[in-house]
């Protein structure tokens, strides 16, 4: 398809918030270096409490164990891909699936996600594109961000892209290149958070906002050594699991004190970062993901940052999907054999087109 300059996709992201499936189906179009999308229809697709608790330990299985759940929830993102399309399916070129992480370990020169493309395009009878991190592992990087080639390419305009989802990542230009990587704890802090309450998240930061400061607690959060490592970085569940959680467990209080006090960590590891990278370039700073839903959690972000840089929260649509339309994007950028992870955020040894097409 390297000849084609028009693409219809179906972008499908599930994060590591565990709130359920993104669904966007875009066309893609390329004029010379140029490219543009139009969001055609977007969904979502809660998980059962059963699929949920399944995706949440997944981690903890053994391998026959996580590869029948791999097959079996490849099948699963293969009918909800057909039910959301339904007379729409015979135009799509392909379906991009991000899959579900469970896995991420570049350090130790892996990664996987959750649901095989090769069951996605069987339960669905079309091509399926997924598991897009390993090559670039392969190839040394981190796997990770890999949203960044959509803000290149498709919201260019803004001066930084910043992602609200389970873990917060910012992408932005230097001297020619993208550059990103994932500045810390977001929602999965503040999802676990809310648990004891029965909630699966925080709406708006309105418990937040209606606790106090636990001083050690965010004492111990700022003081992770995460935040003192250098860019490429990536980290997913694993060190929310192995280091915040036990971290968490040192300073019991009240679930509105913790999360207070995780909102203002989250915002203040935020504005350190853009301070950092942005220094004598301020901008446009968009914001996506359900983060940026969080009222007080955005509050909380201006007040931290310098006024040069202006906080954008755009229309709920570009919030809730953006990742699904990007990872449609990449898969876009894979059927006509175009790079879609850069090294320059990853710190592979080259830009690569990743992504496994997989035929019904």
């Amino acid at each position: 398809m390297a000849h084609k300059n028009s693409f219809r996709v179906l972008g499908m992201m599930s994060g590591t918030s565990l709130d359920g499936l993104d669904l966007a189906l875009c066309d893609f179009e390329r004029k010379g270096d140029f490219w543009s999308y139009r969001l055609i229809r977007a969904g979502y697709q809660n998980y059962s409490p059963e699929l949920r608790t399944e995706l949440a330990t997944a981690i903890s299985l053994g391998a026959p164990e996580l590869m029948e759940l791999d097959a079996r929830y490849g099948a699963w993102l293969g009918k909800q891909a057909i039910d959301f399309l339904d007379t729409e399916a015979a135009s799509l070129d392909a379906i991009a699936s991000h899959g579900h992480t469970v896995h991420h370990r570049p350090h130790m020169g892996f990664t996987f996600q959750l649901g095989s493309p090769q069951n996605i395009a069987l339960s669905s009878g079309l091509p399926a594109i997924g598991d897009f991190r390993s090559g670039d592992i392969a190839l040394g990087g981190q796997g990770a961000p890999l949203v960044p080639i959509g803000d290149r390419l498709l919201f260019g305009k803004y001066a930084y892209c910043l992602n609200l989802g389970g873990i917060a990542n910012i992408s932005f230009e230097r001297g020619g290149e993208r550059v990103a990587f994932d500045i810390g704890i977001a929602n999965m802090l503040l999802n676990h958070l809310v648990k004891p309450l029965d909630l699966h998240y925080d709406a708006e930061g309105s418990l937040a906002r209606s606790g106090q400061i636990n001083v050690g607690y965010l004492q111990a959060l700022d003081a992770l050594p995460y935040y003192k490592k250098p860019y490429p970085k990536s980290t997913g569940y694993e060190w929310f699991e192995e280091t915040i959680i036990p971290l968490t467990r040192n300073f019991p209080d009240k679930p509105e004190n913790l999360l207070r006090t995780a909102v203002q960590h989250i915002a203040n590891q935020i504005a350190i970062q853009i301070h950092k990278v942005g220094k004598g370039a301020p901008g446009e700073v968009l914001v996506t993901g359900g983060g940026a839903l969080n009222v007080f959690l955005i509050e909380l972000l201006r007040d931290q940052l310098d006024p040069n840089f202006q906080v954008v929260i755009p229309d709920r649509e570009l919030i809730d999907y953006k990742e699904a339309i990007v990872f449609g994007f990449l898969g876009a950028l894979r059927l006509c054999n175009q790079h879609n992870v850069l090294a320059s955020v990853t710190g592979a040894s080259r830009n690569s087109c990743s992504g496994i097409l997989c035929l019904p």
